[in-house]
C-alpha cells in the first residue's frame, strides 16, 4: 500500500487541530495592556502546544519519508495518533484558561503521554510493514528519546497535581529534546 494517502489525511488533521487551537484565542475584552497580560497563560499554553504538534508533524514526516511501505496496522497507529492529538486543543484551551491549574495541567500531560505511545506504536508498525533490509528497524532500534518521553510525560501527570509548573518544566524540555529529528531517521531517508 502506497503511503501518499496516508500523508495527505494526516497533513489535513494536523492542520485542522492547529486551526482549532488558533481558533481558541480570543482577544482581550479590555484594550489596556493589562487586558492583554490577563490572557499571558492562555497565549503560553498555545505557543506551548503549537510547538507541540508542530514537531509532531515533522518527526511524522520524516518517519514517512524514511518508510517505504505502510500497512493496515500502520494505517490504525496513524488514526490512533492523530486522535490523541486531536484533543490537544481541549488540553490547550483548559490548562491556559484555568492558569495552569492542576487538574487541567494532569490532563494534558496525559493527552501527551497517550499521543507519544500512540507515535511510538506507529513506528513499531511502520518497521513491521518494512522489508528486513530496510533500515527503519535499524534506525529505531534503541528508542531511547522515545522512553525517555514516555517517562517525563507520564510522570508530568502526578506532579501536575502537586505542582503544575514543574510539569510546564518537563513539556517545555522534551519539546526542545524532540526539535530535532533523529539523525538515523534522516540518514535512512538519504539512502
Amino acid at each position: 500500500m502506497g503511503k501518499g494517502r496516508l500523508e495527505a489525511f494526516s497533513d489535513g488533521v494536523i492542520a485542522i487541530i492547529i486551526t482549532i487551537m488558533v481558533l481558541e484565542l480570543a482577544p482581550p475584552e479590555g484594550s489596556g495592556i493589562g487586558d492583554l497580560l490577563a490572557l499571558a497563560p492562555t497565549f503560553f499554553a498555545y505557543i506551548l502546544s503549537f510547538a507541540f504538534v508542530g514537531i509532531y508533524w515533522m518527526n511524522h514526516h520524516h518517519l514517512l519519508q524514511a518508510a517505504k511501505h505502510v500497512s493496515h496496522a500502520v494505517l490504525l497507529a496513524n488514526l490512533a495518533l492523530l486522535f490523541w492529538l486531536s484533543l490537544v486543543p481541549f488540553g490547550t484551551a483548559w490548562m491556559g484558561d484555568s492558569g495552569f491549574a492542576s487538574t487541567p495541567t494532569a490532563v494534558y500531560g496525559a493527552i501527551l503521554t497517550i499521543a507519544g505511545a500512540a507515535y511510538y506504536t506507529l513506528e513499531r508498525m511502520l518497521v513491521r510493514a518494512q522489508p528486513a533490509d530496510h533500515g527503519l528497524g535499524e534506525a529505531l532500534a534503541n528508542p531511547a528519546k522515545g522512553r525517555l518521553s514516555l517517562l517525563a510525560y507520564g510522570s508530568s501527570v502526578p506532579l501536575a497535581l502537586v505542582a503544575p509548573v514543574i510539569s510546564l518544566v518537563v513539556f517545555i524540555v522534551m519539546a526542545g529534546v524532540w526539535f530535532m529529528p533523529d539523525r538515523k531517521i534522516e540518514r535512512v531517508i538519504l539512502q
